[in-house]
């Protein structure tokens, strides 16, 4: 056997996400698929992290075992063959037996993209979140590094209401790592992340997270929240007492769209 790991990027607009669901399109459900069409065997390659429906990645990372003697560069253009054209494949690696693409991970980079111009042209619309209103943009960057540090990041993850009694066996942990949080004025910053193709250098925002990890919804939650704070509605000054409170419920914000959010990196 030999361990591969697959770089993807995809379009995940029309898609239910990264995980596998029963009669629905996925990301790992077609990466599956190629794979057993060209290999003939039956995997389901891991993956980094599991992406939500309609957010996009740059450098998804998965990992699975295979017996095929099919050279790692020949995989990968075979593989973009097959796939949807919504999902590339970028590199294919053969790695050490003990690689697996999510617990060997040690860090990711998160983009969301908010476009403020009046009008938001319909080949950009699946990339951003459109918010032409006013925004104290330099408030919400004030904001963003209060997150930075280790926390317990509850307040900004979706309720889930088996929590408690898997807390109580010890089986989850909200505790997660920020190592930098920020807002990156397009075309005024230097940083922003160069395959966001079709950036707007004028009217464009982009909210950049690196973390050891991220709760489910969690980078949705934190820009709803410093939007919040963009309209004068919450105070930065209150950002610190919402994570202190560990509860979804003091976080009043609501979940961004899916649309503007991009995985853009993972390390090992």
């Amino acid at each position: 056997m030999r361990n591969f790991k697959f770089t993807l990027a995809y379009d995940g607009s029309d898609f239910h996400g990264w995980q596998v669901q029963p009669g629905r399109p996925t990301v790992q459900g077609a990466l599956a698929t190629a794979l057993e069409k060209l290999t003939g065997e039956r995997v389901l390659p891991q993956g980094s992290g599991r992406t939500d429906a309609g957010v996009h990645a740059l450098a998804q990372v998965a990992s699975c075992a295979l017996a095929t003697p099919i050279p790692a560069g020949n995989l990968r253009d075979a593989l973009n063959d097959i796939l949807p054209a919504a999902i590339r494949v970028n590199v294919v690696e053969e790695v050490a037996a003990d690689f697996h693409a999510r617990k060997s991970a040690r860090a990711k980079t998160y983009a969301y993209r908010i476009f403020r111009g009046d009008v938001c042209s319909p080949f950009l619309a699946r990339y951003v979140w459109h918010y032409p209103y006013p925004l104290d943009v330099e408030a919400m960057r004030a904001a963003a590094s209060r997150v930075e540090g280790e926390h317990d990041f509850t307040s900004f993850a979706a309720v889930d209401p088996d929590r408690a009694a898997r807390e109580a066996e010890g089986e989850i942990s909200n505790v997660r790592t920020v190592f930098s949080s920020r807002w990156i004025l397009a075309g005024a910053d230097q940083g922003i992340p160069g395959a966001l193709a079709g950036s707007d250098s004028e009217h464009e925002i982009v909210y950049e997270v690196r973390g050891s990890g991220f709760l489910h919804h969690m980078v949705r939650n934190l820009v709803g929240l410093f939007l919040l704070i963009g309209k004068k509605r919450v105070a930065a000054e209150d950002v610190v007492p919402i994570i202190q409170a560990r509860s979804r419920s003091a976080n009043p914000a609501a979940t961004a769209p899916p649309g503007g959010l991009f995985l853009v990196s993972v390390e090992y």
